[in-house]
């Protein structure tokens, strides 16, 4: 049995707390919206505030509208693309070969520098 002088979920000499502690709450909307998956979120409003045409489902996460009919499209989300992708969609073949081949170019020549470099301290 745990220890009987435990107060939960309050502070010693805290009240309960009603409404003419707190004041009088806001007057409220309450709007609904949906989503795709046909979820439906109804959150509230303060009266005067501006309702948005769009609210995220806490469901899903995708875009819900006020129309049921006629609910937000899904955000379409771009498959993960390699670094090669990237590069592709930059340069042409003929590119790539190109620079592939100055690459090379210069890789021989340092290597052609390194081995002469090693044949004259040889001796």
């Amino acid at each position: 049995m745990g220890s009987g002088s435990a107060i939960r979920g309050s502070r010693v000499g805290a009240g309960p707390m009603g409404e003419a502690e707190r004041g009088e709450s806001a007057p409220r909307v309450r709007v609904p919206f949906y989503c795709a998956n046909k979820h439906e979120v109804v959150p509230s409003f303060a009266h005067e505030a501006a309702v948005p045409e769009e609210w995220d489902c806490p469901r899903c996460g995708f875009p819900a509208g006020k129309d049921p009919q006629n609910p937000p499209a899904p955000p379409r989300t771009e498959p993960y693309k390699t670094h090669l992708a990237y590069v592709k969609e930059r340069r042409s073949e003929e590119e790539g070969r190109l620079i592939l081949d100055e690459a090379l170019a210069k890789l021989r020549a340092e290597r052609a520098e390194i081995e002469a470099y090693i044949q004259a301290n040889a001796n």
